[in-house]
C-alpha cells in the first residue's frame, strides 16, 4: 500500500497473547502450573499445537512468533505500532481463583514486543489481573523499563484512565485511552480505585461521559485521538446494540479511531463521520493452536491492520488488513484460499455496515467505504 503524503500511518492488532505456550518456547520462561480445570501446565499448549501442526522449537527467539509480519511491517513504514496485550508480565504473583484461564509470560520475555517495535500496548482487558495486582505491578514496571508506552491500567484510577500522549514528529500527538467494558469478563473487583491498582473498567455510559469531560480538558490541535475498548463476548460477529450506541457517543465528542478487540476473531470495520471503527480487530498471537470447537471462525487466521489517518483532522485515508495463518506459533503469510476466505467473512461483516472488503494482487485485504 503506498503511503499517502501528510497522513500518520498506524500498525493496529487485537489480542496479543504471548503466555502459556507460547511463554514455555522462549528461552526464559514461567513456572508451567497452571489452574485451570482440564490443563495442567502450560507445556500441554505446546504438545496441542505440535499435534495438529509438527514440531515447535525450543528456545527461540523474540522474532520467532513475529514470523512474516516483521518483514511486512517494515515494508510499509508504519509510525506507530499499538496492539492490546492480553498477558500479564510477571514470573511471580498469586492466580485470581475466581478466574479459569491465567496468561501470563517471563519479564525476560517483553524482548518479544521491542523485537516487533511495539510502541505502545493497551492494557484495559480481562487477563490483565490474572496473576494478583502483584502481577500487575511488575507487568507496569516491566513495560516502563523496556520503553513501551501504555494505557488502561494503572497504580490508581487516575492513572488507569489516563490517556497515553505520544508526540508525532511534525507535531500534534496521538492520544490513546483504553477502557474495557464489563461484558469482556472483566471482574468487578479488577477495576483501579482512588486508593488501589487496577484496569479502566467502566460500562458504557460512564466511558462516554468520562471521555466527554478528559477530551474537554486535554485535547490540542493536531491531536489524534483513539479509544481502545476490550468489549464483548470471544465468538460471534453480531455487534451489540450498546457498543454501536457507546462508538456513535465518542466519535460525537471527537475521537478518531475506535479499536475494538475481545473476540478471537476479527469483526466488522466500518466508517462513521470518516472515522474508522474496529468493532473488533480479534487476535493477533495466541497458543489456540490443537484446540478444536470453533472451527466456523478459521481462529487460526489472523488479520493485522495498516491505517493511515489524516494529520490535519484524523480522517480515514485507507486501510490495509494483512492476513496470517498461526502455525506452530508463529505468523506466517496467509495462502490464496485462507485470504479468499477472510476477504469474503470480512466483506460479508463490512456490508452490514456500508463498507467493503476486497482481496488485493499483493495477497492482502482492502477496505473500502462510501464517501459521505
Amino acid at each position: 500500500m503506498s503511503r499517502p503524503p501528510d497522513c500518520l500511518r498506524l500498525f493496529l492488532a487485537g489480542d496479543v497473547m504471548l503466555g502459556r505456550g507460547i511463554d514455555q518456547i522462549q528461552a526464559q520462561s514461567c513456572d508451567p502450573q497452571l489452574f485451570e480445570r482440564f490443563v495442567p501446565s502450560a507445556q500441554d499448549y505446546v504438545t496441542l499445537a505440535e499435534r495438529t501442526s509438527g514440531e515447535i522449537p525450543r528456545g527461540v527467539g523474540p522474532d520467532y512468533v513475529w514470523g512474516d509480519l516483521l518483514e511486512d511491517l517494515e515494508a510499509r513504514t508504519v509510525d506507530l505500532r499499538l496492539v492490546n496485550l492480553e498477558t500479564t508480565i510477571t514470573s511471580d504473583g498469586e492466580n485470581d481463583p475466581r478466574k479459569g484461564i491465567h496468561y501470563r509470560m517471563h519479564p525476560a520475555n517483553v524482548a518479544l514486543l521491542t523485537a516487533a517495535k511495539v510502541d505502545a500496548v493497551t492494557l484495559a482487558n480481562n487477563h490483565m489481573l490474572d496473576w494478583g495486582r502483584g502481577g500487575l505491578a511488575e507487568t507496569l514496571a516491566t513495560l516502563d523499563r523496556a520503553g513501551i508506552a501504555r494505557a488502561g491500567a494503572g497504580w490508581d484510577e487516575a492513572e488507569a484512565f489516563a490517556p497515553l500522549r505520544m508526540p508525532l514528529a511534525g507535531g500534534g500527538r496521538f492520544v490513546v485511552f483504553s477502557v474495557a467494558l464489563g461484558d469482556s469478563g472483566v471482574p468487578a473487583s479488577w477495576a483501579a480505585t482512588p486508593d488501589q491498582p487496577g484496569v479502566a473498567c467502566a460500562e458504557p455510559r460512564d466511558v462516554a461521559a468520562r471521555l466527554t469531560a478528559q477530551l474537554s480538558e486535554i485535547r490540542q490541535p493536531g491531536d489524534i485521538v483513539a479509544v481502545s475498548i476490550h468489549w464483548g463476548e470471544n465468538w460471534g460477529y453480531r455487534v451489540a446494540p450498546a457498543h454501536r450506541a457507546l462508538a456513535e457517543a465518542v466519535v460525537g465528542q471527537g475521537v478518531d479511531l475506535i479499536f475494538g478487540h475481545s473476540a478471537h476473531h476479527p469483526r466488522a470495520a466500518a466508517v462513521m463521520r470518516g472515522r474508522l471503527l474496529l468493532y473488533g480487530a480479534g487476535d493477533l498471537v495466541n497458543d489456540y493452536e490443537g484446540i478444536g470447537g470453533q472451527e466456523d471462525f478459521r481462529p487460526e487466521l489472523v488479520l493485522g491492520y495498516v491505517a493511515d489517518f489524516r494529520r490535519d483532522g484524523g480522517a480515514l485515508v485507507a486501510l490495509e488488513m494483512l492476513p496470517y495463518r498461526l502455525h506452530r506459533f508463529r505468523l506466517e503469510r496467509a495462502d490464496r484460499e485462507a485470504r479468499d476466505w477472510l476477504a469474503g467473512r470480512m466483506d460479508r461483516e463490512a456490508r452490514a455496515f456500508g463498507g467493503r472488503v476486497r482481496a488485493t494482487a499483493q495477497d492482502t485485504l482492502r477496505f473500502e467505504w462510501d464517501e459521505p
